[in-house]
């Protein structure tokens, strides 16, 4: 048995993690190849069968898990990036709810012939959608900066709401009466707010006193932090069910928008754990389908399907988003943005499971319609989203802008350059003189510390994927480097040596950066070539002008920086990736002012 389980964990660890990998090497999202890869492993191939591998404590593993992510998602919500959207939010997460919840139970009863007590229960069950579906989804379309905090709060926020609403049409269900229904929705909602919101704030509470006060060791806060989190979790639900996702939202949300307590490294473990438990999270229950159900469902369950996407969810984002800060394209874009996700799967599993037993006639194809409108809309909005989002205007999946720490002469001067390319370009920097001079010239400029924990918040950084950190100083580039590549990626964080020799460190694949140019191009070189002469210039090269006949046209004193390939592409030349232009490139290079250059 024990041989059995360890095969069967590591099956789901490698499906999982193989399938994000692939998802992200073509550019499609994860979700469609988690679901695939579970499908295909467990009712296809029937090599994995959850059921048998994790017993009765199936439910447990899932719940927690999905505990950990909401708690992970907690701490992404800062207060800052939807304050202009909070009362369009409140709107969302409430009015929005009951639009969706009713729209879903009336298509349910229509189009699928479930009784009207089920109908409900379901379009409760299907309000949500979730960090587990979303958050990949914007990682990959990168939508506008209002877009992407909206569905995303959402996501995190509508999951304890919609567990909350479907245990408490749950509850009014098995009453037997319309007084009972009604006082046992009240005690229920009354329940889930006290217990969710005062465990939660106690456990935020607990960390910040243990973490401000040093009465734990660093070694130590992350395991006391999942042991919280867990336990807490387990409490919530001994004492109100289905509470335990908002006493985790409420507790992360707290540790995430305090100020006195670094959480930094907190947060990035919790983002690696919460890959896994989504990846592992999506082949399990996939792996669980039946698919001879599911296909005995036709052509309603596909209609119903279609009034979610195509009805429910526009009319519910048009009613919640009017006068809001929104613009046309970007609430046009939110409306067609809702997958469903694990939790809609958790929720339908536990309550199929009590139906089956009370003796429901629709309790079978409970579970069965919750997964095919996480397979449809997943395949829906996981294949549309991006095209959508370029279409109307929204969507910027791989910006190609710089963000260049440094705001001195020649930084000046290459972002100039980089903007006549036409890519966008934001230098930073907390000399007010330069950051002036440098808005005087036309270019965007932020003042400020950008190492600060709220600085990615308050700059624009749309269209920005990549960071350059150009000043003075090597191990401030390095800690810039360190911590934009949380941002942009570590293979898009690059930076140079601050001072007057190349920096020692060899080693090219660490978290302080990539070194930008040839490492001999330091902070000094460039003052010292920008002082004598020397300027950024921006050459086409054609089949009648090729890089060898413009190194020859230099005399071999152009040190080549960026290659423009296919008009869109900037790709930055580094020792580890050394280029060669071709014809129909662009280059950016740092050439002597008196060399004239005919391409």
């Amino acid at each position: 048995m024990g041989e059995h389980l360890a095969l069967g964990l590591a099956c789901i660890l490698i499906l999982g993690v193989g399938a994000q990998w692939l998802a992200w090497r073509v550019g499609i999202p994860a979700i469609l190849f988690l679901l695939a890869a579970g499908i295909l492993a467990g009712p296809v191939a029937g090599f994995i069968d959850p059921d048998q591998l994790f017993g009765n404590a199936l439910a447990g593993i899932v719940s927690i898990s999905v505990a950990l992510i909401l708690f992970e998602g907690g701490l992404s919500l800062h207060l800052d990036e939807i304050h202009t959207l909070k009362k369009t939010l409140t709107r969302l997460v409430s009015l929005g709810a009951v639009v969706s919840w009713l729209g879903a139970a009336v298509a349910a009863y229509f189009l699928l012939g479930f009784t009207p007590g089920v109908s409900l229960l379901l379009g409760a069950t299907l309000v949500v959608t979730g960090p587990t579906v979303i958050i990949p989804l914007l990682r990959l379309v990168r939508p506008s900066p209002k877009a992407s905090a909206l569905l995303k709060w959402e996501g995190i926020v509508i999951d304890p709401i919609g567990a909350t609403l479907a245990l408490l049409v749950f509850e009014a269900l098995v009453a037997t009466g319309r007084q009972e229904a009604l006082l046992a929705a009240a005690k229920g909602i009354g329940m889930t707010l006290l217990v969710g919101l005062s465990l939660g704030a106690i456990g935020a509470a607990l960390i910040y006193v243990l973490m401000r006060r040093y009465w734990m060791p660093d070694y130590l806060q992350i395991p006391v932090i999942l042991a919280s989190v867990v336990g807490l979790f387990a409490l919530s639900e001994e004492l109100q069910h289905e509470s335990g996702f908002l006493t985790v939202t409420a507790m992360g949300a707290l540790l995430g928008n305090q100020k006195q307590v670094a959480i930094g490294h907190i947060v990035e473990f919790k983002e690696n754990l919460r890959v896994l438990l989504i990846a592992s999270l999506f082949i399990i229950l996939s792996a669980r389908l039946d698919l001879g159900l599911m296909a005995a469902l036709g052509w309603p369950v596909l209609a119903f399907i279609a009034v979610l996407i195509v009805i429910v969810r526009p009319l519910s984002v048009m009613i919640s988003t009017r006068g809001s800060a929104l613009s046309t394209q970007e609430k046009a874009f939110v409306s067609l943005v809702a997958p469903r996700g694990v939790v809609a799967a958790a929720v339908s599993s536990v309550f199929a499971l009590e139906l089956e037993r009370l003796g429901y006639k629709d309790a079978p194809q409970f579970v069965a319609v919750t997964f095919a409108v996480i397979i449809g809309t997943v395949l829906f909005y996981g294949l549309t989203a991006l095209p959508i989002s370029r279409l109307l205007g929204v969507g910027n999946p791989n910006p190609q802008g710089f963000l260049i720490l440094g705001c001195h002469s020649w930084a000046r001067g290459l972002a100039g350059k980089l903007k006549e390319a036409g890519f966008r370009v934001l230098l930073a920097s907390t000399n007010r003189v330069d950051v002036h001079r440098a808005r005087l010239d036309g270019l965007d400029a932020w003042y400020g510390n950008a190492l600060s924990e709220s600085a990615a918040e308050e700059m624009n950084l749309d269209g920005i994927g990549r960071l350059l950190s150009t000043t003075t100083n090597t191990e401030v580039n390095k800690l810039a480097a360190s911590h934009f590549g949380e941002i942009f990626g570590r293979s898009e964080a690059y930076r140079i040596t601050g001072g007057k020799t190349p920096d020692d460190d060899t080693r090219m694949h660490d978290t302080r950066g990539r070194v930008a140019f040839e490492k001999d191009m330091t902070h000094e070189y460039f003052s010292r070539r920008f002082l004598t002469g020397s300027e950024f210039r921006l050459t086409r090269l054609s089949d009648s002008f090729s890089y060898a006949d413009f190194v020859e046209n230099t005399r071999g004193t152009a040190r080549l920086l960026f290659v423009i390939r296919k008009k869109s592409d900037l790709i930055i030349f580094t020792e580890d990736n050394p280029l060669e232009p071709k014809a129909g490139d662009s280059i950016i290079t740092l050439s002597d002012r008196d060399q004239k250059v005919v391409s």
